[in-house]
């Protein structure tokens, strides 16, 4: 999660700032910050709720046209507005949705609509709001010093919690447990001082993420939904009322969460709004998706060029797979998928170039084959039998390439390339062929060159070379051209 932590002015818009000595300076105003629950009492500053402080927060956003969620890319019309509906309404979120739908990147986003910092009692575990304390080392200092308590002012960052539900969680983790150490100091078991807290009430006053939600043991589903709405934790025997002021987000499979029995009705009940991700809907936002999420290394002394036909292709066998009957759909087909095949694609143009000591990089429809390294391990295989995941994965490639080539080209336009083979030409292609011999084979070849203008591969000798590639294999596919593969080499030939 990027969080921009720079200080800025730790009052409201409606707070008139007071200059002082050691004042912070940004964006042309001068304030201080309040260093006792005096000064912050007086400064005027108002505690507001989370899911207040959000709201407001919201608004501004929207009035100003700000993107609220910095590289989500394909919500904008269904899922965004959904949140935002919630947000407004004060509302809890689960979001439903199968892996690699950004879920928790939906989740960790929200935090940018907490304020920049807010005050609590200084030292408090639970950020405590300086006014209305709750825990009781806070309570206790308030009565013994008053308004002289001093106060700290913490980050948005500080203030949003995470965890992944797994079985072995108790519910000494996100509730709390007794110290024994605090007790062998001389403490009694029933003094609230002796209890070290669990993740939830250290993430008062912000946002608490549960990740993959019905994998919690009914138990611990109980202790949550208590926090959620009786406000009532109990910890080793005795009960402490602790009304905390969480934002509760949660994530879950669709099929995970209606299965029955895997999440208490109660708390089902007590979540707002169920808002379904899903996948990008189109090939273009499937690229974007790649381009800004793949590994970027600094310039090595490469020219690497992608045609945008390679980016299609490769964006196209994740859509393949997510409608494919031999891939299980239930588990959901992940946008790591396309994003790490295309940093494959892209390794291997750069080890061929390497290799070939060419400092022109481009990926050719021969590299696709790294894929399936990339892709097996994401897809679960839903068929019976002897079905192999490279057998499906290059199945999906042979999909992926037909269907690209089908929105660039009609077969009619290859009349005068297809005559020549008739006559007895023939191409070769491969791993280790350097582009220039692509280049000098296309200088051969009649009938190409409109193609390649088509796909604008005119770029350098490396983006001749795939859009030849993909031509011919293009064509190989529609069954117009013949192809044999010999010593890590192929043919096309009629």
């Amino acid at each position: 999660m990027q969080d921009d932590t720079r200080p800025l002015s730790i009052y409201h818009a409606s707070q008139k700032p007071i200059p002082k000595k050691g004042s912070i300076t940004t964006d042309m105003t001068i304030t201080t910050q309040a260093r006792t629950i005096r000064e912050l009492r007086e400064s005027g500053y108002q505690v507001l709720s989370v899911k207040e402080e959000m709201r407001k927060n919201l608004i501004q956003k929207i009035r100003d046209g700000e993107e609220l969620f910095p590289g989500i890319i394909g919500y904008e019309e269904t899922v965004i507005p959904q949140v935002e509906n919630a947000i407004l309404s004060g509302q809890d979120i689960i979001f439903l949705g199968e892996r690699g739908q950004a879920k928790t990147r939906m989740a960790r986003s929200l935090a940018n609509l907490l304020d920049e910092t807010v005050p609590i009692i200084a030292g408090c575990e639970i950020n405590d709001n300086p006014y209305e304390p709750i825990c009781k080392a806070c309570r206790d200092k308030v009565e013994e010093f008053g308004e002289a308590v001093e106060i700290e002012w913490i980050a948005r960052d500080r203030r949003y919690g995470e965890k992944l539900a797994t079985p072995d969680i108790t519910i000494s983790d996100l509730v709390g447990e007794v110290d024994p150490i605090r007790v062998a100091e001389g403490r009694y078991l029933s003094d609230e001082l002796t209890i070290h807290y669990g993740m939830i009430p250290r993430t008062n006053r912000g946002i608490f993420c549960i990740n993959e939600l019905p994998d919690l043991a009914e138990r611990i589903q109980v202790g949550l939904l208590n926090i959620m709405e009786e406000r009532d934790v109990q910890i080793r025997g005795y009960k402490i009322r602790l009304p905390l002021d969480v934002y509760v987000v949660a994530s879950a499979n669709p099929e995970d969460y209606t299965n029955r029995g895997r999440i208490i009705t109660p708390l089902k009940d007590r979540v707002g709004s169920e808002i379904r991700t899903h996948y990008p809907y189109t090939n273009e936002h499937e690229i974007i998706i790649m381009e800004e999420e793949r590994n970027h290394f600094a310039n090595d002394g490469f020219d690497v060029t992608v045609p945008q036909f390679m980016k299609e292709i490769i964006a196209e066998v994740t859509h393949q797979a997510r409608n494919s009957h031999d891939i299980s759909q239930r588990s959901g087909v992940s946008v790591r998928v396309s994003v790490a095949n295309y940093e494959n694609v892209l390794s291997n143009a750069v080890r061929r170039s390497l290799r070939l000591k060419e400092r022109q990089a481009a990926p050719r429809v021969s590299d696709l084959e790294a894929i399936i390294a990339s892709t097996s391990g994401k897809i679960e295989l839903d068929a019976v039998g002897d079905l192999k995941e490279e057998t499906v994965v290059q199945k999906l490639i042979n999909s992926a390439i037909l269907s690209v080539f089908s929105d660039y080209f009609e077969q009619r336009e290859f009349d005068q390339l297809l005559a020549g083979f008739e006559r007895g030409l023939n191409v070769q292609v491969g791993d280790d062929i350097a582009s220039m011999e692509y280049v000098t084979q296309l200088s051969k070849v009649g009938g190409l060159s409109k193609a390649i203008d088509k796909l604008n591969g005119r770029g350098n000798p490396a983006t001749i070379a795939s859009t030849i590639e993909f031509i011919l294999e293009g064509l190989h596919l529609n069954r117009r051209l013949n192809k044999d593969a010999v010593n890590g080499k192929t043919r096309y030939r009629r």
